[in-house]
């Protein structure tokens, strides 16, 4: 069960690790995973980086500005991003009617499909953790990780 993911954590044991690691390694995994199903599904140019944008809840009707605050990055790498979404022709931005400069993001026909493609694989991974832990350890699991996301430590 100790699955580590560099040479240099090897020297660290499982039940030794800290929280940081414990969260991020199984999200990156979870993020490979759909961007491997998505390139084997037909949605081929997307990659990890993306994930900024496509992770919950979505881009579709938000600011630039409001994705780079909940991706933690700044306003010129989700710009990036976003051309490069658009370009590939996953999503549009527009501009807000009455609201100067503001621009907002719609996903394409395309993007929509990819992010039910993506809905369907996150669907599948909690089948299979349910599965790997054990339905009420997978249960646990979850109302615990919900109790954190609506409490004071992830703002």
């Amino acid at each position: 069960m100790s699955r580590l993911s560099s040479p240099q954590s090897s020297r660290v044991k499982t039940k030794d690790m800290l929280i940081g690691a414990l969260l991020r390694v199984p999200a990156q995994a979870i993020q490979r995973r759909i961007i491997k199903e998505l390139n084997a599904a037909g949605f081929e140019e997307l990659s990890v980086p993306h994930m900024a944008v496509l992770q919950f809840p979505g881009p579709d009707g938000v600011r630039p500005g409001m994705l780079a605050e909940r991706a933690g990055m700044s306003r010129q790498a989700m710009n990036q991003l976003l051309r490069s979404l658009e370009a590939l022709g996953y999503l549009v931005r527009s501009d807000v009617p009455d609201a100067g400069r503001a621009r907002i993001i719609r996903l394409s026909k395309r993007g929509r499909a990819a992010y039910s493609k993506m809905k369907n694989i996150l669907h599948d991974i909690e089948r299979e953790w349910s599965a790997e832990l054990g339905p009420k350890r997978f249960a646990k699991l979850k109302d615990i990780l919900c109790c954190v996301w609506e409490s004071r430590l992830t703002r």
